[in-house]
């Protein structure tokens, strides 16, 4: 069974889907054993019948594991980022950045989850041992955390992407998987991994990038990831843009057969591949995109692009974030649904009461499990768990992430958790546990593009207030 919990509902318990799929072909015999009598070899007798490949291998949840990295090298989501990594970000309510990720994998019934984890990672660790916890994994599946350490051999952090693969290889190859699938936990987007895995098992590939068709590179993107792709969707180049290429990426080049398109970077590659790639060919690499996939190139491996067409954000800015978090309450189909029965998005039950709300007014908005809204009134906001929210306030078109804790009312705190009376708030992003004093007004009153406030408790980021984490903004203040 699995734990299921949709917007501002209760968990509700589904079974996990399985997927039954029989037959089995190649293992690389130096790191695969013998497979087992169940999976006996498929003979095919009609010569004009071309076999789907993934039946010609074990199914996909003994087939392949996920790498996941809760958090990117250089966050761009400061300040919410501070005390946590980027995976373990709020959204939409009741759940994390990384539970689109790791629904993504049971959706596709991949069930051998790895994430590694480093800066800030706290509040990630818990939350994933707590939320999926062998919760609709099956017998054999796990999410194990790695977070980074130090050994008598290594006396360093991880270094990167292709660095933290490389020292948890001891523990990544405890499967004889075929592929390992590695992923961003802090991208939002929605996708069928075993359609990807046919693909590149279908065209024989080393290496699987996802290259997402449905979106430009803007100039102010320094870093992404390019590819350079031939008709047959084979990568041909694998580069970054830069402040100095000021190349229109998402054009086709009009005098060749060539495109380049964004990567996701998500890679879907062989075991023995990444295994060498990692040890024997570019021992000291520290990053999966820019070297271990350039290197791969540059051995003539066969790397090729699965183009995806669907909603795809990767959170490289606080606008991006805050639009993230508006697009789940607006009914279009452009955006991420967080509430599609069939591809879910699990999360951790919490088991909080149900909002109360007294005489408020709410309109066009999202609202948390376990709320007290009094007589305020809420428009296009997201409302987080346990957030209250005082008489006489209006907040619009707002990201509130909620509280950790209730807190018992004493008159020892000045300024307790939560949103005061008479309180005014627009465009804002309120991080958790903070404290909104009465009579406030948070509305970039002046205009602010950029501004750097953190010690009154906030920055102006893309003209969007950010509160900071248990932050204290005094009665009658105006930002």
């Amino acid at each position: 069974m699995m734990t299921l919990q949709f917007c501002s509902s209760t968990p509700v318990n589904i079974p996990a889907k399985h997927i039954r799929v029989v037959g089995s072909d190649r293992y690389d015999q130096k790191y695969s054993p013998k497979l087992p009598s169940k999976f006996p070899r498929m003979s095919i007798s009609n010569t004009h019948h071309v076999p789907n490949p993934i039946l010609l291998h074990p199914p996909v949840n003994q087939s392949v594991a996920a790498i996941v990295f809760g958090d990117g090298s250089e966050s761009r989501l400061y300040p919410l980022t501070k005390r946590r990594s980027e995976g373990a970000i709020p959204i939409a309510s009741n759940y994390r950045l990384i539970d689109a990720v790791v629904s993504n994998c049971i959706n596709s019934n991949i069930n051998k989850i790895y994430a590694l984890t480093q800066l800030n990672s706290t509040s990630l660790n818990s939350h994933l041992s707590r939320a999926y916890s062998g919760a609709g994994l099956g017998k054999e599946g796990f999410i194990e955390v790695i977070a980074a350490y130090q050994s008598p051999e290594d006396q360093g952090w991880f270094q990167g992407t292709a660095d933290a693969i490389r020292k948890c290889l001891w523990v990544l190859e405890e499967y004889p998987v075929e592929e390992f699938l590695v992923l961003p936990g802090h991208h939002l987007y929605k996708m069928d991994y075993q359609k990807l895995i046919e693909s590149h098992r279908k065209r024989k590939s080393d290496v699987t990038i996802v290259a997402s068709n449905g979106i430009t590179v803007r100039d102010e993107d320094p870093g992404f990831g390019v590819l350079k792709i031939n008709t047959e969707n084979q990568v041909i180049q694998y580069s970054l843009k830069s402040d100095r290429e000021p190349e229109n990426y998402e054009v086709a080049e009009s005098l060749t057969s060539y495109s380049c398109i964004p990567s996701m970077g998500i890679y879907l590659i062989n075991r023995a591949t990444m295994v060498n790639l990692l040890n024997k060919h570019f021992p000291k690499a520290k990053y999966f995109g820019t070297e271990v996939i350039r290197g791969a190139l540059s051995l003539g491996m066969k790397v090729e692009a699965y183009l995806f067409e669907g909603y795809w954000e990767d959170m490289r800015s606080i606008e991006a974030f805050y639009q993230a978090n508006m697009g789940c309450i607006k009914k279009s189909n452009m955006g991420y649904n967080f509430c599609d029965r069939d591809s879910p998005v699990y999360t951790m039950p919490r088991y909080l009461p149900p909002t109360i709300v007294s005489d408020a007014v709410i309109k066009d908005s999202v609202i948390g499990d376990g709320c007290i809204l009094n007589r305020c009134k809420i428009k296009g906001t997201v409302v987080g768990m346990r957030t209250k929210v005082g008489d006489g306030t209006i907040i619009e078109d707002s990201v509130i992430m909620g509280s950790d804790v209730y807190q018992i009312e004493d008159g020892r705190e000045s300024v307790p958790i939560g949103i005061g009376e008479n309180t005014e708030i627009r465009k804002a992003i309120v991080d958790k546990n903070a404290r909104i004093g009465n009579n406030v007004k948070i509305i970039n009153k002046d205009n602010v593009e950029e501004g750097d406030r953190e010690g009154n408790g906030y920055i102006i980021s893309g003209r969007i207030i950010v509160v900071l984490r248990s932050a204290q903004i005094p009665d009658d203040t105006i930002l």
